[in-house]
């Protein structure tokens, strides 16, 4: 694997924000964060700009504050992500193919795909996506039409199809984070059990905890937008 791949991926879902974004993002960014998604399903297209640009104003003042930055990844909006700044886009399945995104964003700025099944993980593994998320996991409520879980076998043998950072996605919890690790993910993409937590920060903070037992820490600077 060419690169360490940030362990917790923080996903800022639009429909289950209790604050603004930029509060929960800042909190993230303190407890050691290095990755989010913004994700606005049900926004209008201005909205879900004017708001990714004040998160990638405020992950700029993060690299410059800290040692580590913090990387803003677009959820489906390749041109967002691109006027924007951003650090990444996320494509699912039904969205723009991963060449198309990179396309628009360039070489530098990351493009991770969403699968659900191994060919669709060994078809990615042929793309120039910088990341390959596998789900769900487990059963969630975040999207409107789940698709099928795939369990933590499935996720075992995504680990052996493909070389680049795998993260694992879908109802994962604190209590789920290290069996999840050790099934293969380098990373977990967390929605739920993050944004709805009493103490987000804190919850971030145990989520590392749980990467640094099972072996997966981040590398300084990986995260700079």
């Amino acid at each position: 694997m060419s690169m360490v791949f940030p362990p917790l991926y923080a996903i800022i879902d639009a429909d289950l924000l209790q604050g603004s974004a930029l509060s929960f993002a800042e909190a993230m960014a303190e407890s050691g964060v290095q990755l989010l998604q913004y994700r606005a399903k049900h926004a209008s297209t201005r909205e879900v700009c004017e708001t990714s640009q004040l998160l990638c104003a405020r992950c700029a003042r993060f690299a410059q504050e800290s040692v580590r930055g913090v990387r803003l990844i677009v959820n489906d909006r390749a041109d967002i992500a691109a006027l924007v700044s951003a650090g990444g886009v996320h494509v699912g399945q039904n969205d723009l193919a991963v060449e198309q995104a990179r396309a628009i964003v360039g070489r530098e700025t990351w493009v991770g795909v969403s699968t659900h099944t191994l060919q669709q993980v060994e078809a990615a593994e042929t793309t120039s996506a910088d990341y390959i998320a596998f789900g769900p996991v487990f059963p969630t409520t975040t999207k409107e039409q789940p698709d099928a879980v795939v369990g933590l076998e499935l996720l075992s043998q995504a680990r052996e199809r493909t070389r680049k950072p795998l993260v694992a996605i879908g109802g994962i919890t604190l209590e789920r984070a290290g069996e999840t690790y050790r099934a293969g993910a380098d990373s977990l993409a967390v929605v739920r059990d993050l944004l709805l937590a009493r103490d987000p920060g804190a919850q971030a903070r145990a989520f590392l905890g749980e990467a640094a037992l099972a072996g997966r820490t981040a590398s300084p600077g990986k995260g700079n937008v």
